[in-house]
């Protein structure tokens, strides 16, 4: 008799490129599971709980009694006992994995440098976006508390001149790397077809290139919000190269909680 599978549930924010990573990755993989959206501050408790390794970070993918927190220690348990994944190829696991480190490296400074850019003016769109699926008493409360709220993320950021002006330098050495990879016209990092490579690169740029199918990345609010922040970047090869991405290959999502 065939062992049966426990059913997957990932927890994530709906801002959270690194969500998305994991999300894509079980979407274009056919992996059933669903979601859970988490709002913050009310995450914490629960990602201790489950995660049990001292760290807030989300996602976490539970199945069955086990919870797996950290992309890519994710990912490496879905080929494990998902596997073998079509989006991992066991033959370009090193060159793969190393793309993957690349840009897992600078999702901090992505987040570090729209939150700077954002923080002050566009506060509105990010207390929507934090209570877009808190129940109505978590929902109050961030609204009551986002002053604070705000302070203790520019603390855990770390958003000061220095440190945003150093994410915002390694943000362009990233792309730099991007755009030299995609130079020949060619479309996949590693390989002639989409792998965790692609997904991860694109995953982790998508905060900034707003592609039309991410529902918060696509919003019109969020790139209304996001219009100056983002705009230094939108020309760049690398974007273009995330929307196609995007475009060809992200598909709807399946989770359920969007």
């Amino acid at each position: 008799m065939a062992k049966t599978m426990p059913p997957l549930t990932l927890y994530t924010f709906a801002m959270s490129h690194y969500s998305e990573k994991v999300r894509w990755t079980l979407d274009t993989s056919d992996i059933p599971y669903r979601e859970v959206c988490l709002s913050p501050a009310f995450h914490i408790a629960p990602a201790l709980r489950m995660g049990r390794r001292g760290q807030t970070t989300l996602p976490i993918l539970q199945a069955g009694q086990e919870a797996i927190q950290d992309s890519p220690r994710i990912l490496a348990w879905l080929q494990q006992h998902r596997g073998p994944l079509p989006v991992m190829p066991v033959a370009v696991t090193r060159p793969m994995r190393e793309v993957e480190q690349r840009f897992d490296a600078i999702g901090k400074d992505v987040a570090r440098y729209l939150y700077a850019h954002s923080f002050g003016s566009a506060d509105a769109h990010i207390v929507k976006l934090w209570t877009d699926h808190a129940s109505p008493w978590q929902a109050a409360i961030i609204r009551a508390t986002y002053p604070l709220m705000r302070w203790v993320f520019k603390q855990k950021l770390h958003i000061r001149p220095a440190r945003v002006a150093l994410a915002e330098d390694r943000i362009r050495l990233a792309m730099d790397w991007l755009d030299r990879e995609i130079a020949d016209g060619r479309h996949y990092l590693v390989g002639d077809r989409l792998t965790v490579a692609d997904i991860t690169a694109a995953a982790l740029l998508a905060p900034l290139a707003c592609p039309s199918q991410h529902p918060v990345y696509g919003d019109a609010a969020y790139r209304e919000g996001m219009k100056q922040a983002v705009a230094p970047w939108r020309q760049r090869p690398a974007m273009a190269w995330v929307r196609w991405m995007y475009d060809n290959h992200r598909g709807p999502m399946k989770g359920g909680v969007f």
